[in-house]
């Protein structure tokens, strides 16, 4: 457990906000992979400095409510823009669905706990780690997923840990952790998952699929910029690297 603090603590690091860019964007932090290509691609582009604050969808939002600066808001699920927008922190014309968030099961490589389903989670002796609802998106969908099957109360002894991202999910499944985790499913093509876990698929007539949106910050300092970005994630070229990590663009 030990070298999985030590890297959580690396990635808090690596994630904090550089403040004086040209533009400051606050993105859930399963949206990484994506949000990196698009950056650099926008900033060869344009000529123009990005930094990008990764966080839970939780944190993320909260750093809004602080007033604290961002220009764009990308969360890993819908309901955070639209508290933003009743709260009047992101501007109603520019909200734009990007891609579809699939909750799945991630087990160590091999399932050595024959995971098969949602209900094997409440299975005795199995280890599960999962999102905190308070914080990443991951987590308020799993509780609501669990919920709805009936195996929330079932599952809750099971949990070893609440985790605050869904990155540090993939890697207590990655080291063997814990037995089982819910998940992003596009997550599980990144390289820090290829050869160490396997995805077991939840029922569609259980799972519950969310969508990422972006939109501009009504006290952005740059908006025209921030337009272009905004633009940009929900184009043709960026819905193409979107894909290329995993994610199903949502339907015109």
């Amino acid at each position: 457990m030990k070298r999985v603090w030590i890297m959580m603590m690396v990635a808090v690091i690596w994630t904090a906000p550089v403040w004086g860019a040209d533009l400051m964007v606050f993105s859930g932090a399963g949206l990484m992979k994506p949000m990196e290509a698009m950056r650099k691609n926008f900033e060869q582009q344009h000529g123009a400095t990005i930094d990008v604050h990764y966080g839970s969808s939780g944190e993320i939002f909260g750093m809004v409510a602080a007033g604290q600066p961002c220009d764009v808001l990308i969360p890993g699920a819908e309901k955070y823009t639209q508290d933003a927008l009743k709260n009047g922190w992101v501007e109603k014309e520019t909200i734009r669905k990007l891609v579809l968030h699939l909750p799945a099961i991630a087990v160590p490589k091999g399932n050595p706990a024959k995971i098969k389903g949602l209900d094997d989670l409440a299975r005795e002796g199995v280890r599960v780690s999962i999102g905190d609802p308070k914080a990443p998106a991951i987590g308020r969908v799993s509780k609501k997923l669990l919920t709805k099957a009936q195996l929330w109360e079932r599952v809750q002894p099971n949990i070893r840990v609440y985790a605050p991202t869904v990155n540090q999910l993939l890697i207590y499944v990655a080291l063997n952790q814990v037995d089982a985790t819910i998940i992003w499913k596009d997550l599980t093509s990144w390289a820090e998952a290829k050869g160490k876990i396997d995805v077991i698929n939840i029922d569609p007539g259980r799972n519950i699929i969310k969508t990422i949106p972006t939109a501009v910050c009504t006290r952005t300092q740059n908006r025209a910029l921030a337009l272009q970005f905004n633009d940009y994630v929900a184009s043709a070229e960026g819905l193409s690297i979107w894909k290329e990590w995993g994610f199903e663009p949502c339907a015109k």
